[in-house]
């Protein structure tokens, strides 16, 4: 599944941007339905980076991250 990049907006930049017209770059818009799966993918993240040595990455060798990376998955996928 593919993201794409849908950050809100500030209000100052949104007035800012309609004031422009077309000249304004990319329109004012968010949609909260494609933000959601991205929502989803950050959160995930952050709940991952609790675990200090997924955080800090104390493990050297890409084997052993990616094992501490599915361990900490396994205690996770309870938690939804």
């Amino acid at each position: 599944m593919k993201c794409a990049v849908v950050s809100p907006v500030r209000a100052d930049q949104r007035g800012h941007r309609l004031r422009r017209g077309s000249r304004g770059g990319r329109p004012p818009a968010f949609d909260r339905e494609t933000c959601k799966p991205r929502n989803t993918v950050e959160r995930c993240i952050n709940r991952l980076k609790q675990w200090r040595g997924i955080a800090i990455r104390y493990e050297k060798t890409v084997t052993i991250c990616l094992a501490g990376l599915h361990i900490a998955g396994i205690f996770l996928w309870p938690a939804r």
